[in-house]
């Protein structure tokens, strides 16, 4: 039986890492061709990432929430044919770079700074956070967000619905000024004379 490493797909040219979501499955299940093994998250992007070859998976290398450098093995599968050739790049296919491989393997790569961790424990995948920072959503803001993705993580579909909802606030009702304080209607001077006070009879 041949062992396969399932690797961190690359999925954009200036993405040079990502964070583990979710693993659907786990030490021992059956993996079938292009079943997605687990869930990924760039700050971009998310995606699913299918298995390269149909057999079982054997070991996971890193857990949820890590943060992975792309083309570093994540998982061993293992499959009853010999000698596979596991399909390229599990999650996308892989963009064309003029020269070469040799290129990219020149330029080493640069993990990405990491901010200060939030006063909130709950995790947020770097997408969400980049949508939240882009629409000035503050970390309050965010942790009130009922997610409804895994565990009640906040997904895309979740904060791009509170940024719709935050520009349909309504509005209260104000009447015109001409309508608030309408004067009462003066008489004019003629109606006033057609109806003279009374006079006392003389005796």
């Amino acid at each position: 039986m041949a062992r396969v490493e399932l690797v961190m797909p690359k999925m954009g040219e200036s993405i040079m890492e990502a964070t583990i979501l979710k693993w659907r499955k786990k030490p021992g299940d059956r993996v079938e061709l292009d079943e997605p093994v687990l869930d990924i998250a760039t700050d971009k992007v998310d995606s699913e990432v299918p298995s390269p070859v149909a057999g079982t998976l054997v070991e996971i290398l890193f857990n949820d929430n890590d943060v992975v450098a792309i083309n570093k093995a994540i998982a061993i599968l293992e499959t009853e044919a010999a000698g596979v050739q596991p399909a390229a790049s599990p999650a996308v296919a892989p963009a064309s770079v003029p020269g070469g491989e040799k290129e990219s393997a020149a330029v080493p790569y640069q993990p990405a700074p990491v901010a200060a961790a939030p006063a909130s424990d709950r995790f947020y995948s770097p997408l969400v956070r980049t949508i939240a920072r882009e629409e000035n959503i503050s970390q309050a803001e965010l942790d009130a967000i009922l997610g409804s993705g895994q565990d009640g993580r906040v997904t895309k579909k979740d904060i791009l619905a509170y940024v719709a909802g935050r520009g349909q606030a309504p509005q209260p009702q104000v009447q015109p000024a001409a309508l608030q304080h309408r004067p009462t209607p003066l008489l004019p001077l003629h109606q006033h004379l057609r109806h003279p006070p009374c006079r006392s009879a003389e005796p």
